[in-house]
């Protein structure tokens, strides 16, 4: 499963690039507007940054547009994946622009029909929103399986990425369900590090081995 990050802020990006785990960058407009710089811009940064896929998202609503927007895009840099939002206009641009060799992740996905429309367009990815589902109090990882099966039934290529993660618990629901991609913010990342057994662990070796050494050198 890859991991990718769900950010848009550089130091974050840093930080997470240094561990060698990340795989890609998820952006939205909502991200890159907290950044305060132009989006084209400031994904360059970003692809700067990462070597992997890079998703930069359209902010036009109509087909025409966003076929104008994602093959701009696109031209930006080789790693950028241009989102669409998976609403009808959304469904044909997103069809005009995998036939143009554009590849695209469709989000804002809330249901396994929506998923199956966005396999149907050639998508590179398909991002189902798991922790909102759950908000509205639907089971949002029974959505993931959902999706992965349907797949996984007709050997759709489209990638199920889950997004909206809240913690590393539904980390590992995704992974057994057997979606491809994770997109987490840097906060879960930091979480997934996290278990009391861990530094008790640590803190006892570092401690035996001072003893150790304190013993030879006496």
């Amino acid at each position: 499963m890859k991991f990718y990050l769900d950010s848009a802020n550089l130091e974050e990006l840093k930080r997470a690039c240094s561990w060698g785990i990340i795989d890609g960058v998820t952006t939205n407009p909502s991200l890159i507007a907290k950044e305060g710089v132009p989006l084209e811009e400031h994904v360059l940064k970003i692809c700067d940054l990462i070597q992997g896929d890079i998703s930069a998202e359209v902010v036009s609503t109509s087909a025409k547009e966003m076929i104008e927007e994602g093959l701009k895009l696109s031209k930006l840099h080789s790693n950028i994946v241009v989102k669409i939002p998976l609403i009808e206009e959304g469904i044909k641009a997103a069809s005009v622009l995998h036939k143009e060799g554009v590849r695209v992740n469709i989000t804002l996905c809330f249901s396994a029909a929506q998923a199956l429309l966005a396999a149907k367009t050639g998508a590179y990815i398909v991002s189902p929103f798991v922790g909102r589902i759950d908000d509205i109090g639907w089971p949002g990882m029974d959505l993931i399986r959902d999706i992965v099966q349907i797949y996984g039934n007709y050997g759709y290529k489209t990638q199920v990425l889950a997004a909206s993660i809240r913690g590393p618990r539904q980390v590992i629901e995704a992974a057994k369900a057997g979606v491809h991609i994770c997109t987490l913010t840097y906060k879960v990342l930091e979480q997934m590090f996290q278990h009391p057994l861990t530094q008790s662990g640590l803190e006892q070796f570092l401690s035996d081995h001072k003893k150790a050494f304190d013993l030879v050198s006496a």
